[in-house]
């Protein structure tokens, strides 16, 4: 963990209040997929406390990390404003991420995300690809214009879309898409809002090696100091900043 301003080198909105944002610190800090970062926006003190933003994409070579973010508080309007040149200050890589290690090749791996809760999937999705693992993506959307990434999850994975609407893909939530796996799974990780979460944590039964999900809860320090991320498990209360985010699906309490 470090904290250090990072230069900004592309800047864009991807889908509607979405933005992508690449950072560039030379040497990058160790990140692994699911980890987040917490950014302080501008050296004002309105807002107080820093965002905390997943990781989207991990290039070492450029010494980047890309992240998505939702725009429509004080804090991340004023991150939409930030251009390329720009330096902005990063506290990461926090938090522990998804075990990749542990999968292996020929294994098949379902990835289902929600909304901003899709963003640390891709790299995750990127680096068991890369191991020879079969990925299967379900993308929830609430419509096609919040919709995102669908194109680049297709290049290194199977994709089912879901969206409230049917605008894109299969109405309804992710839900809909997960009957329609019909192949052996051995790796279940999960990224998004807890409703969506409670329901991939009934289905680890189904999964023959383990599930993982990823928490997204209100955080102050990001670093397990001030308590405001504490959430339930069966090992008792937890810091979703600290512990997590990702836990395993048997000890989140939901």
């Amino acid at each position: 963990m470090m904290v250090a301003d990072y230069q900004v080198v592309a800047h864009e909105e991807i889908a509607k209040n979405i933005y992508e944002i690449t950072l560039r610190h030379d040497p990058l800090p160790a990140f692994v997929a699911g980890q987040f970062v917490h950014v302080k926006v501008d050296d004002t003190s309105s807002p107080l406390l820093r965002r905390p933003l997943s990781v989207a994409r991990i290039d070492v070579e450029d010494a980047t990390i890309t992240l998505i973010y939702r725009s429509g508080g004080l804090g991340t309007n004023r991150l939409t404003k930030k251009q390329v040149g720009d330096t902005v200050n990063v506290l990461g890589p926090l938090g522990n991420g998804f075990m990749v290690d542990q999968v292996g090749s020929g294994d098949h791996a379902v990835l289902v995300g929600g909304g901003v809760g899709i963003p640390p999937l891709y790299e995750l999705a990127k680096q068991l690809n890369e191991r020879g693992v079969r990925v299967t993506t379900i993308l929830g959307f609430q419509d096609k214009d919040t919709s995102f990434y669908v194109r680049a999850f297709s290049k290194i994975a199977d994709v089912y879309v879901t969206s409230d609407d049917g605008s894109i893909g299969i109405e309804g939530n992710v839900s809909s898409a997960w009957p329609l796996i019909k192949d052996p799974i051995d790796w279940l990780f999960a990224c998004g809002p807890k409703p969506m979460l409670k329901a991939c944590v009934s289905w680890r039964n189904q999964v023959r090696k383990a599930s993982f999900v990823s928490l997204e809860e209100r955080m102050g320090c990001g670093i397990g100091a001030c308590l405001a991320c504490v959430c339930e498990t069966t090992q008792g209360q937890r810091k979703v900043c600290s512990d997590g985010p990702v836990f395993t699906a048997e000890e989140v309490c939901l």
